[in-house]
């Protein structure tokens, strides 16, 4: 690809992207096909600063927790405290690829991916998500204070729908 299509290409993909969700928002992913819910309280990394950033620095995901890597084709788990779950989703948000209970230290990728959502260990397992289920994403209420617990809208303990 040349340099002038590349450069367009991110910037179309930047903007895009910041439509999707406002800024500080959490999202509600739905499984549409398999009538579940993967979260109820995804964080979107669309930034450089973000995306390199990632889940560092964390001790855990809790159930309905998760962060939305956009755009993003590859995953590490260096310096990470606890394994995740990886969905490998293309721009029509159809999933690709799934990677279950990916432990600190290793690398994944799935090179024709657009983006990649890291959700709590088990996830994929409880909500039977395939490749090729399609899913939905929208904006979830966000809590009144920061007082609330770490899940949006005060959702302790949200149970994943099976």
């Amino acid at each position: 690809m040349n340099p002038f299509r590349w450069a367009v290409s991110t910037a179309r993909n930047l903007l895009a992207s910041r439509r999707i969700a406002p800024r500080d928002s959490r999202l509600r992913i739905s499984n549409l096909t398999r009538n579940t819910v993967l979260a109820v309280c995804m964080e979107v990394a669309d930034s450089a600063v973000q995306r390199n950033k990632g889940l560092l620095g964390r001790d855990r995901l809790s159930p309905g927790e998760g962060l939305w890597i956009i755009p993003c084709e590859a995953v590490h788990t260096f310096w990470m405290r606890f394994p995740i779950d990886l969905v490998y989703l293309d721009r029509k948000k159809q999933i690709l690829k799934l990677v279950s209970e990916v432990l600190p230290w290793r690398l994944s990728a799935c090179l024709w991916a657009y983006s990649v959502l890291e959700l709590p260990p088990g996830t994929i397992r409880k909500t039977q998500t395939q490749p090729g289920d399609r899913l939905e994403f929208s904006i979830a209420p966000m809590p009144e204070t920061a007082l609330e617990s770490p899940l949006c809208a005060g959702q302790n303990g949200a149970e994943i729908t099976q």
